[in-house]
């Protein structure tokens, strides 16, 4: 265990007061009805510990928006758990789903929580790559990495950091492979509302509402990154009632409960008309295309991003050669921060000057990180 990448970054930004385009954090307070509502429940009095599934009134609008934008139906007493943001949500489906010697199958580039919790558990992360330019998923390297120790397959759609979103084949392929070897799969969904609308018919659709994978998959996400609330940590997940209750058993020995009146006013999120949920994707794409073009104008390549907050940009155009190191001096060479993509792999051969910046900042930020970073 060492310190995460993120907050090595964030604390170099600090250290240099340098734009922070490396950890994934808008710089927007978020819809105002969700806010109001927080203030409210905490006026309210609603500041005690809640159950430690969640509060009912959460665990009901989960199950709403589930059915509402994906068909999915769930039982909010016995198919939710509400948890300390999505990075509890997926440690504890992995310390009750996996066990020592087991091996859990993930997309590469991956959430560096995935290994560390893999670790923790004793399990072996076995990577599938997914390669720039265009990141598909590779079903025959899916099926190769598939042993008589496999356990689990950690899917991330739409995918932290390259912005891919797997397409219904893709899924589909996934979901074949988990049947045939009879696999587990966790997946984590946190940016499913923050698609770019570029015209190519990009959709996030849930692997649990394929055939047969209901009652095989741990659905995770979360309201930070949707309502630009990321540090209220409130996540959740959600499945069939046998493989909740493993994850709720593991969850409540980490925070027990957390944010009650967090959790009510993310129920007034969940309800937002779906218009506003459209928006979050639009806003978002227009914000990555000011980052991408001003990157590309710096000289950089720039692969194209069709989701979350992130843009991947390779630096060897600019004679960089390890972005790693690259991305350690930058704060005191021109006051951004970002993140090497390398940290996001098993190995670093093939990613060594690929690097990731955060576009959910305000049009005027991001206008002056690129300006900041023409001094290279």
């Amino acid at each position: 265990m060492a310190t995460t990448i993120f907050s090595e970054m964030s604390a170099l930004a600090a250290e240099y007061d340098a734009i922070n385009l490396g950890q994934g954090f808008p710089d927007t307070p978020g819809p105002q009805e969700v806010v109001d509502a927080a203030v409210a429940a905490m006026r309210r009095g609603l500041n005690q510990y809640p159950p430690a599934i969640g509060v009912p009134a959460l665990r009901e609008a989960i199950c709403a928006h589930q059915r509402r934008f994906y068909g999915i139906e769930l039982d909010p007493a016995s198919q939710v758990v509400v948890c300390a943001g999505a990075s509890e949500a997926l440690s504890s489906a992995l310390m009750a789903l996996v066990a020592p010697g087991d091996e859990v199958i993930a997309l590469e580039p991956f959430y560096d929580l995935y290994a560390a919790t893999g670790a923790l558990v004793g399990a072996s992360l076995v990577p599938v790559r997914i390669s720039a330019p265009d990141y598909r998923l590779d079903p025959d390297l899916l099926r190769a990495a598939v042993t008589g120790k496999t356990k689990v397959i950690l899917l991330n759609s739409p995918h932290n950091p390259t912005g891919a979103v797997l397409s219904r084949a893709e899924l589909e392929d996934v979901a074949a492979v988990a049947r045939e070897h009879d696999l587990l799969v966790i997946t984590d969904e946190v940016y499913e509302h923050l698609l770019f609308d570029d015209g190519d018919g990009t959709a996030h659709i849930p692997i649990s509402s394929l055939p047969g994978m209901a009652e095989r998959t741990v659905t995770v996400s979360s309201a930070g990154k949707t309502f630009s609330v990321t540090g209220w940590k409130i996540g959740w997940a959600t499945g069939p009632a046998e493989l909740i209750e493993r994850v709720l058993n593991v969850k409540q020995w980490f925070s027990f409960a957390s944010g009650t009146p967090l959790q009510h006013a993310v129920v007034v999120g969940l309800g937002l008309p779906d218009e506003r949920f459209a928006l979050l994707g639009r806003e978002l794409a227009r914000k990555r295309d000011i980052l991408t073009e001003g990157l590309r104008e710096l000289g950089m390549e720039v692969y194209h991003s069709k989701a979350t907050y992130f843009v991947t940009a390779d630096i060897a155009p600019l004679g960089e050669t390890d972005s790693l190191e690259f991305c350690r001096a930058l704060p005191a060479r021109v006051g951004v921060a970002a993140v090497p993509n390398q940290v996001f792999h098993a190995s670093p051969e093939g990613v060594e000057t690929q690097v990731r910046f955060a576009c959910c900042k305000r049009d005027e930020v991001l206008a002056d990180a690129l300006l900041r970073l023409r001094k290279l």
